[in-house]
């Protein structure tokens, strides 16, 4: 199965939201439709930021990754961040996933960038494994958030 990863436009917006909403009720996280809007249009707008693809395969739209682009002195400058990743249920277990991180190599690596980071939820073993597969390793560090 060869998906074809298209870059966000306003004309896909609607379609990368309820993408979105699925991803959010799977990872049971806070989802507030109308701040992703607004921030999609941002980064379509400034695409230095980071780039969404929708992830089409036999003309329908299997789900959607989103790089953004970060700084760190310890990653030596730039850096990826694979902010979201969603690949709808009835298309899992395809390759798809593994095709989609193979593209986010090459993106990230045409962008310049050394390090890519991302994050999973403990319990996600299929994601974790899938990670893992492409060279991801779990970092001896927590990862803490503070909202201001």
């Amino acid at each position: 199965m060869n998906p074809n990863f298209v870059p966000l436009s306003l004309a896909g917006l609607e379609k990368a939201l309820q993408l979105r909403r699925q991803l959010y009720l799977h990872e049971d996280l806070a989802c507030e439709p109308g701040d992703a809007a607004q921030l999609l249009h941002e980064l379509v707008d400034n695409p230095s930021w980071g780039t969404l693809w929708l992830i089409e395969v036999e003309g329908q739209t299997a789900g959607y990754l989103l790089l953004t682009i970060c700084y760190s002195l310890e990653f030596r400058g730039r850096f990826g961040l694979l902010d979201e990743f969603y690949v709808e249920q009835r298309w899992r277990g395809q390759g798809i996933g593994a095709s989609a991180l193979r593209f986010l190599d090459r993106e990230s690596r045409s962008r310049g960038l050394k390090v890519l980071r991302l994050e999973v939820m403990h319990v996600n073993l299929p994601a974790l494994e899938l990670y893992r597969r492409h060279g991801f390793a779990i970092e001896p560090r927590h990862l803490m958030t503070k909202w201001l």
